[in-house]
């Protein structure tokens, strides 16, 4: 089991910056990439980032690239989503997830989720 908890979500105003944390234990956490997804009241839950297992690799959705930064801290066990020029768009609840490699679309472990609220 790999247990991840979510944390530094928060109301801020458009064009603020916010870090959010998830914090792992369990199993190795070094042996998962991981992910950050995102829900918005109404919507699916879409991509946001992802970091290889030693945080070589990133990937973005299109709609974060340039804004959002995905890194990683295996000594922590511990992956973050900066993100700055927030725009209210990305008010949701997001999540971190944990697959067996990058490119996967199976994810074994997820985190309860914390809210990000961007005001305009």
């Amino acid at each position: 089991q790999l247990q991840l908890v979510e944390s530094g979500g928060g109301l801020v105003q458009a064009g603020g910056s916010l870090r959010l944390s998830c914090a792992a234990s369990g199993r190795t956490f070094s042996s998962y990439a991981m992910d950050w997804f995102r829900q918005a009241p109404g919507k699916e839950r879409e991509f946001v980032a992802a970091i290889s297992r030693r945080g070589g690799r990133t990937s973005y959705a299109d709609s974060v690239k340039g804004r959002f930064t995905i890194s990683r801290d295996n000594t922590k066990n511990t992956v973050y989503l900066q993100m700055n020029s927030l725009k209210p768009e990305d008010t949701a609840v997001y999540y971190c997830a944990a697959a067996p490699y990058i490119e996967s679309t199976s994810f074994h472990y997820w985190g309860q989720g914390t809210q990000v609220t961007v005001s305009s």
